[in-house]
């Protein structure tokens, strides 16, 4: 409970900020709830007025009705408005730390968590979080005065029998704290609920080649119609406690209110009280269930704003990727791996032991079967991974003092995976830090990376909107333009991994020129199957299972007849 309280206020020291709307909020209740008990001052006097024949009061009523509903209809509008200001720049707020926050998390939590689920967090639980601060704050606000204005009103009239009212509050007490721990349950699984069907739809639009390729739609029509039906069921439920919770509370006020009424109509209680007092009394108590109902149900929306509060507080408060170090060297390129060992979370040892050193300017090929650790051997020069243990230097400085996007900036890599963004060719070239590269830049960078002639052939050229992914172009096109955001770059240290598996033959030959003037002055860790690409190399690395199973140059290792011959000889048949 305490540790509830402290999300709770945590929340809500987002609001601080808005004090000055929060004030205006409460003016606009504040006159809504004087209109409320204006009514029943109302009626007594027009009640008054017809059993005294009063002609002037009941000619000045219907005015004074119209009068009342303008400030009514005003405070309401005011206290709504000024509530959905401050709810709107609430989400807005959280979703800009919650997507800043994305940007500082490790590879890792990528790894851990589906896109699905993260974008609900994003999208669905910071708009759940206004339930818990302003929504039901504005109820509180508004049905909180409301209802100590008409009990004011009945203590005024006749505080005996409004005593009455009061003793079955700690009933409605009891009750509110039984639905609560309920309402929170439901919430938290609500929540999830919606994480699940995100997934499935994010991975049917991403897949949807694969899905009618393998007439997957029935599956996935019913994949998606269980988890959504799940999320129905369990919204549902909420609703069932929700709805129970108003009538059971609006029957216990009704118990009172007949018990008043029986005590009130005997004679020896009714002997000074005129006929508009009466009615006027047993309206005020009567409009009371109102909003004592509606403040049952902030226990509602507090429950499922405080789900949504512990899964973005939680995302919020993760590690971050580590960035201790301090210095920003000018790299020029030494590579040092001192007895590296690489552990996964789920103890999966990916690198064993790993010793390797690569001079500035050098190029290293890494060959190995598909698992042998070489793509988690290239991560960790960025820090997309950490070493579990030993260390890892690039010209003699440890690469955790260094400061983490200095050292990114000096990194190119072009990965087997190449990911395009929705915007035009030029916008996807230069990229990020590269945004300021002049047009000839560019299009230097993408003759180097033969990807100019294509890029010319494009409806608007480099003007091209890429669309979702870049899909519309082959794969081999795609993988040019990462080259050629690769060779803008101009880092002093080069990755590429798997960089030509998507090209066909003769795209490979001049993308082989293009790297050949790429490497030249720079570090280069190339991760081939095609030895093409690996011939060329000063050195050749062959792994197998997170070890170095021998190194050295092509001819060395051919004449070695060892792991590397068996690969090449195996390659040979293949091409």
């Amino acid at each position: 409970m305490k540790h509830d309280f402290k999300v709770y206020l945590r929340l809500l020291s987002y609001l601080k900020q808005f004090w000055g709307i929060a004030l205006l909020i409460v003016l606009g209740f504040a006159i809504n709830a004087a209109t409320e008990v204006s009514v029943a001052k109302l009626l007594e006097r027009i009640i008054n007025a017809i059993q005294q024949k009063d002609q002037s009061f009941t000619a000045l009523f219907p005015v004074l009705v119209v009068v009342l509903m303008f400030f009514r209809g005003l405070g309401l509008f005011m206290g709504g408005y000024f509530t959905a200001v401050v709810s709107r720049n609430l989400i807005f707020n959280i979703r800009q730390e919650v997507f800043a926050k994305l940007m500082r998390l490790p590879s890792q939590y990528y790894l851990d968590n589906s896109s699905g689920h993260i974008t609900a967090k994003i999208m669905y639980n910071v708009e759940q979080l206004t339930a818990a601060s302003t929504e039901s704050l504005k109820t509180l606000v508004q049905q909180g005065l409301i209802t100590l204005a008409l009990l004011g009103y009945l203590i005024y009239t006749n505080w005996r029998l409004t005593l009455i009212i009061l003793i079955f509050g700690p009933l409605i007490g009891l009750l509110i704290r039984k639905a609560a721990k309920r309402m929170r349950k439901l919430s938290e699984q609500v929540q999830n609920t919606m994480g699940d069907v995100n997934h499935i739809v994010q991975e049917t639009v991403n897949g949807n080649m694969v899905v009618k390729g393998f007439s997957g739609q029935a599956y996935e029509q019913k994949r998606f119609h269980d988890s959504s039906m799940e999320n129905l069921r369990r919204g549902l439920k909420m609703v069932v406690v929700q709805q129970l919770n108003s009538p059971v509370v609006q029957l216990i006020m009704s118990i009172s209110l007949a018990i008043i009424m029986y005590i009130a109509l005997r004679p020896e209680i009714l002997q000074d009280t005129s006929a508009g007092q009466f009615v006027a009394y047993i309206t005020a108590a009567g409009m009371l269930a109102k909003p004592i109902r509606s403040l049952t149900d902030i226990n509602e929306k507090i429950q499922r704003g405080m789900a949504a509060a512990y899964s973005v507080f939680e995302l919020l408060d993760l590690p971050e990727e580590e960035n201790k170090g301090t210095k920003t060297p000018k790299i020029k390129g030494d590579i040092e791996f001192d007895h590296v060992n690489l552990v996964y979370s789920d103890g999966y040892q990916a690198l064993t032991d790993f010793t390797l050193k690569v001079k500035a300017g050098e190029t290293v090929a890494l060959v190995g079967r598909s698992g042998a650790g070489k793509t988690s051997l290239v991560n960790l020069l960025p820090r997309y991974q950490e070493i579990s243990s030993g260390a890892l230097k690039i010209d003699q400085l440890d690469i955790h003092e260094i400061e983490l996007n200095a050292l990114r900036q000096q990194i190119s890599m072009v990965n087997q995976q190449v990911i395009l963004f929705n915007r035009t060719v030029r916008e996807n070239i230069a990229y990020g830090q590269l945004e300021g590269a002049s047009d000839d830049d560019v299009i230097a960078a993408a003759k180097a990376a033969y990807a100019h002639d294509f890029i010319m052939s494009l409806p608007q050229g480099y003007d091209t909107e890429l669309g979702a992914q870049g899909l519309n172009l082959s794969g081999g096109q795609r993988q040019r333009i990462a080259i050629a955001r690769a060779i803008l770059k101009n880092a002093p240290i080069l990755i590429l991994d798997e960089a030509t598996s998507a090209l066909d033959n003769e795209s490979e030959y001049f993308i082989q020129q293009a790297f050949d003037a790429a490497m030249q002055d720079r570090t280069t860790i190339v991760i081939a199957h095609r030895l093409s690409t690996i011939e060329n190399a000063d050195r050749i690395v062959v792994m197998d299972k997170g070890l170095i199973v021998e190194h050295g140059t092509h001819s060395e290792l051919l004449a070695k007849q060892g792991a590397y011959f068996q690969l090449h000889q195996r390659n040979f048949e293949e091409h």
